[in-house]
């Protein structure tokens, strides 16, 4: 049968769960990306490196990281991974085939990341979603229990890599561990240099952004997100096999899920900040073992997420919130380079040039009047088209034929 008669799901067909679930992370991922927009690179992994640690700016910096870094992530991995076995049963049941369909989309997903990474911000993920896709796919037709320990495993390597790489720096050529440290915690003229690339000429800025882009589609790539995120969408597989993702399963196993989830998760997560800080984040401790409590926590805490927001959707509670959260995710690629291009109109030189200006406390501002936007347009935008803007043209260009835009 003829690939022309495949199309993208259309708007009766969506499961509303998932909308509502993607929604949320793309709204929730921001309260971690602030700090890539808003500071230097290294205030992300090491809080002490830039800005100040006191009263609310260090309780900004704790919640944050508790409740949001790296479980937003965890949730788009694993919805990814749902998307991946959703977009390829349907394609198999109209045509018998699905890897064109699949290959074409990731392959306009890298594209589409490749330009989001270098022209507007260095922290993309979109590119590392579609290199971990081109394998993730081989997975599709796997029985969950297989996903989920293929997936459960692939996810331990990078603790592997970092425990073992934490353990030998005695073994280290002493200028390898100088350059690291420096990374770790930049001098003054480092990270003004960074400030004045960041906020200067476009020219000054894309050059900067480039080749940090290209240093998280190579280095972080092979030792983070290759591992994290490709072994996240094959459990997203197993979710989505399972009926997890949809509200398919009972309100008991939903809330038997939040609260394992958490008391593992928090309690992972809040021990790491303490052995953190006890240790001053100090490169030996924090950057390696210490980093492996919040790796893993996250994943516990994210899934008592998805099982809060799948409880709320067999709910008949908040169905406002649905609907605007559900909105927000159906055009979570739009929303999401949208969010990029707002940041970097703020605290880049293009825009308002604050990139090293706002304290954590401050940043929150930014945070809230984009979700506020994101909220309110989504909905009536989706009300007169069928998709995103970049929805449409990535299905468009995944289909080889112009889709229908307006409703």
């Amino acid at each position: 049968m003829s690939t022309a008669i495949l199309q993208p799901t259309s708007s009766s067909e969506r499961i509303q769960a998932l909308d509502f679930l993607r929604g949320f992370a793309i709204l929730g991922i921001l309260i971690i990306n602030i700090q890539s927009f808003a500071m230097p690179g290294a205030a992300y992994l090491n809080p002490m490196a830039y800005g100040d640690m006191s009263g609310a700016n260090r309780w900004v910096w704790l919640l944050s990281h508790i409740f949001g870094d790296q479980k937003f992530m965890t949730i788009f991995s694993i919805l990814y991974g749902a998307g991946i076995v959703l977009v390829t049963q349907s394609a198999e049941e109209k045509s018998g085939r699905s890897a064109g369909l699949h290959y074409r989309r990731t392959f306009w997903l890298l594209i589409i990341g490749l330009l989001h990474a270098h022209i507007i911000w260095y922290g993309d993920i979109l590119v590392p979603y579609a290199l971990c896709a081109l394998f993730a796919y081989l997975f599709r037709k796997a029985k969950p229990v297989k996903l989920m320990i293929v997936g459960t495993v692939l996810i331990a390597v990078h603790t592997v890599i970092y425990v073992m790489a934490g353990l030998s720096m005695d073994y280290w050529p002493p200028e390898s561990i100088i350059a690291l440290r420096e990374s770790w915690i930049p001098d003054t003229i480092t990270i003004q240099n960074e400030i004045a690339a960041i906020t200067g000429t476009y020219a000054e800025q894309l050059s900067k952004n480039s080749s940090s882009a290209i240093f998280m589609e190579t280095g972080v790539f092979l030792f983070l997100f290759l591992w994290r995120a490709g072994g996240l969408m094959l459990v997203g597989m197993a979710l989505y096999k399972w009926g997890v993702l949809t509200a398919g399963r009972s309100s008991g196993f939903y809330r038997r899920g939040l609260i394992i989830g958490w008391a593992i998760g928090f309690s992972l997560v809040i021990y790491g900040v303490y052995r953190n800080f006890q240790a001053n984040f100090a490169l030996e401790y924090s950057m390696y073992l210490g980093s492996q409590f919040n790796y893993w926590g996250s994943a516990f805490v994210s899934f008592g997420y998805i099982c809060g927001i799948m409880l709320i959707a067999r709910s008949n509670a908040l169905g406002w919130l649905k609907d605007r959260l559900a909105a927000v995710g159906q055009m979570a690629l739009t929303n999401y380079i949208a969010q990029s291009i707002l940041c970097t109109l703020v605290f880049y030189g293009i825009g308002f040039g604050l990139f090293g200006r706002l304290e954590r406390k401050e940043q929150l501002i930014a945070v809230v009047a984009v979700w506020i936007l994101q909220v309110i347009w989504s909905g009536p935008w989706l009300h007169r088209f069928r998709f995103g803007p970049l929805e449409w043209m990535w299905r468009s260009l995944t289909y080889m034929k112009m889709q229908p835009f307006r409703k």
